[in-house]
């Protein structure tokens, strides 16, 4: 038995470069890794799934999960356990990055197969903060910067295929640090409302966390805990290598 730590990712920018023939996008992205994590115990020789903690809930235990198509991918055979402290589908990489902390588990290191199951899980293999590009398999270190994060979670998810064919038809050229932000805002508008509403409570405008639905700041912000008493709040810090 064994226990590994999945921390949370978080694009700190993203620019669509350009789409492969095969409809990938490719992109040209920082991302850094953050102290929220969750936590897996991993048995090797038996198997099946199983998830507590304060996001358990609808996390997929069967084939759909990135951890036991991670375990397909490197051949081994393992039950899992996720303890899950990251938001499920916020934009925040809880699934690539429990499947990275497999793989990481397996030391299995091939960046390009690891994109195919999911194009976040290559940076979450390597973590700390990272230029990636192509479809996410490409990744330069970058040096370690401590910064403090606040991360706002509605409580509702946004599809990544969905946001990427909005991005698509937009054509739309978007001077923020985010290309995809006004893709999402098409895919779910009450991403307008929140966005406007953390701007009140905290006097920064916020950036999307990739497709969505999570928006950052940097700095601690108290208001907003009590301004959007429905939503998930978060203060982490970039975590290193």
């Amino acid at each position: 038995m064994s226990h590994s730590i999945a921390p949370a990712k978080l694009t700190l920018s993203l620019k669509v470069t350009g789409v492969r023939e095969d409809g990938f996008h490719l992109i040209d992205a920082e991302m850094v890794s953050l102290d929220l994590h969750d936590v897996l115990t991993i048995t090797e020789g038996e198997s099946g799934m199983s998830v507590s903690g304060p996001f358990a809930h609808g996390v997929p235990t069967d084939d759909d999960n990135l951890v036991n198509r991670a375990l397909q991918l490197c051949g081994k055979t393992a039950h899992v356990h996720i303890e899950k402290n990251i938001p499920h589908g916020g934009g925040l990489g809880g699934g690539s990055s429990d499947a990275a902390a497999v793989l990481r588990w397996a030391r299995y290191s091939d960046y390009v197969a690891a994109s195919r199951l999911g194009a976040d899980i290559p940076f979450c293999m390597l973590g700390g903060r990272a230029r990636v590009t192509g479809i996410g398999e490409v990744l330069e270190s970058l040096p370690h910067v401590a910064r403090e994060i606040t991360l706002v979670v509605p409580p509702f998810g946004v599809s990544t295929p969905a946001v990427y064919k909005a991005f698509d038809s937009l054509h739309a050229q978007h001077d923020g640090p985010n290309d995809l932000e006004p893709a999402a805002i098409v895919v779910e508008p009450r991403l307008i409302q929140w966005r406007d509403r953390i701007r009140e409570a905290s006097g920064q405008t916020p950036v999307l966390a990739g497709s969505g639905a999570t928006w950052w700041l940097d700095g601690a912000h108290p208001r907003i805990h009590e301004a959007l008493s429905e939503a998930t709040v978060i203060v982490t810090h970039t975590r290193s290598l």
